[in-house]
């Protein structure tokens, strides 16, 4: 990543200092991709600030956690009032918050800046999300929106995201998206494979069609590239790859600052939680052979189930987002941050993995209504499920029905008929936490905020416990 955002910059005319913890790696580089081009070689961070004009303005690319306090600690010393630090990783928003009133302190600024594209996205145009001290973006934004990845109509896909930690908040919200919209692909391709019995060659004909219409995206674009790969012997090397996946760790922060938060995340929860359930290959290998389940062999309408399949990716896509925002909305109030919801789907629309034409609706949304609460009461997306809630259905049933699993597209159905519905049972549970823990409750007949409680045994007195939330 750091190597090709420096061969991207130095491309769009600037001139860029290099500097790496091995002093080696610097040598090869320069003797290297690097050779002939406007770079300056730096073999110490003393040689590094040196070599830059003030304010100077420091990028780094390095593993989240310990590491960047490290590189930051090493760098404070050396530099002067107004120099700028950005951090390009994955970091936690919470350490970006942290570091920035750090290294404010200290009389410089701090920017924590997502980055999405992977390395590809770093050498021709990835997605920025920066956030931090305010103060920097005025000198940084010049080469942001130059090197970063630009919409079909030109528009930079880089933009101010707001305060201390916005930036990385923001890509932890995108990567928390990317893995409910891989599991959703993954969970389609699934029930093509096994319930209808689709091989590789016309799985691929199919998201090929796909990515001509409403799912045209990248994800949508790599799964069909990937269902037609074949090795040099002629093996299709998808299916000799591992059903056991990895994570790094921002889905998992997504789903801890939507409980946090009170966000009902629950597709993108599930999406974290198929990855931890795939890892776990060798008990599900044994579990296969005790619990069995011999379902039906699919006699519907083969094709259809096909159609239906692309109404639920899409419907339970558009959840994913929605989810999405109404995270991004609770930790703005939270965090005092001013996100501009539109701006970030625009930031959204290319260099990044979850790069999509859908975007666009999200922003024109948000156009129509900066202060929308959920893009299911947009009136585009509104219609996109409603006209598609039918098939949906029918998707997940025969999924169900089948013994395949589909976490992340049944649970945007539950998620959906649970936030269109006027009365759940959680006077249920209410009524059983005041049994059994005098929790106190609500009645529809009463204003909201006066609660009461009802000595259910005869014996258990008046005292409540009081009310009050996690």
């Amino acid at each position: 990543m750091g190597e090709n955002f420096a061969l991207n910059m130095e491309s769009k005319g600037f001139r860029v200092a290099v500097y790496n913890r091995t002093a080696s790696r610097v040598d090869q580089f320069l003797g290297s991709r690097g050779r002939d081009k406007k770079f300056v070689g730096a073999r110490t961070p003393a040689e590094l600030v040196a070599a830059l004009q003030r304010p100077r303005k420091i990028l780094m690319l390095i593993k989240a956690g310990p590491a960047v306090d490290a590189v930051i600690d090493e760098l404070l010393p050396l530099l002067d009032q107004g120099d700028i630090l950005i951090d390009g990783g994955n970091s936690l928003f919470t350490d970006t918050i942290r570091r920035t009133k750090q290294v404010e302190a200290a009389g410089m600024l701090y920017v924590g800046s997502g980055v999405s594209g992977g390395e590809e996205g770093a050498l021709t145009g990835p997605s920025l999300m920066p956030g931090g001290s305010a103060a920097a973006w005025p000198h940084i934004k010049p080469i942001f929106q130059a090197v970063c990845a630009r919409t079909p109509e030109g528009e930079p896909c880089c933009d101010w995201m707001g305060e201390d930690g916005a930036g990385h908040f923001v890509k932890m919200i995108h990567n928390g998206i990317e893995y409910g919209d891989m599991q959703l692909i993954s969970e389609t391709y699934d029930v093509m494979k096994r319930v209808l019995g689709m091989n590789n060659r016309e799985m691929h004909a199919v998201l090929a069609e796909w990515n001509k219409g409403e799912l045209d995206s990248y994800l949508i674009e790599i799964t069909r590239d990937i269902l037609a790969y074949k090795s040099s012997e002629g093996e299709y090397v998808v299916d000799a790859i591992l059903d056991a996946a990895g994570q790094k760790g921002t889905g998992k922060w997504t789903v801890i600052e939507a409980l946090q938060e009170g966000v009902p995340l629950t597709l993108i929860s599930e999406a974290v939680f198929a990855r931890a359930l795939s890892a776990m290959k060798e008990e599900r290998v044994a579990a296969s052979k005790q619990l069995r389940y011999e379902g039906s062999s699919f006699a519907g309408d083969r094709a259809a189930l096909v159609d239906d399949l692309r109404r639920a990716l899409y419907a339970s896509k558009i959840i994913s987002y929605a989810q999405g925002y109404q995270l991004l909305r609770a930790a703005a109030q939270t965090y005092k941050w001013s996100l501009n919801y539109g701006g970030i789907a625009l930031v959204w629309r290319g260099g990044c993995i979850i790069r999509s034409a859908f975007l666009g609706d999200i922003k024109k949304a948000f156009d129509r209504e900066p202060g929308l609460v959920n893009l299911l009461l947009d009136p585009f997306f509104r219609d996109a499920v409603s006209s598609r809630q039918v098939g949906w259905r029918r998707a997940v049933v025969a999924a169900v029905q089948s013994g395949v699993p589909v976490p992340c597209l049944s649970s945007a159905l539950a998620y959906f008929d649970g936030y269109r519905s006027e009365r759940l049972p959680a006077n249920m549970l209410q009524a059983q936490r005041d049994y059994f823990g005098a929790h106190t409750y609500e009645r529809v007949d009463q204003p909201r905020g006066k609660f009461f409680h009802t000595n259910w045994t005869g014996h258990g007195g008046t005292t409540t416990s009081g009310s009050y939330g996690a």
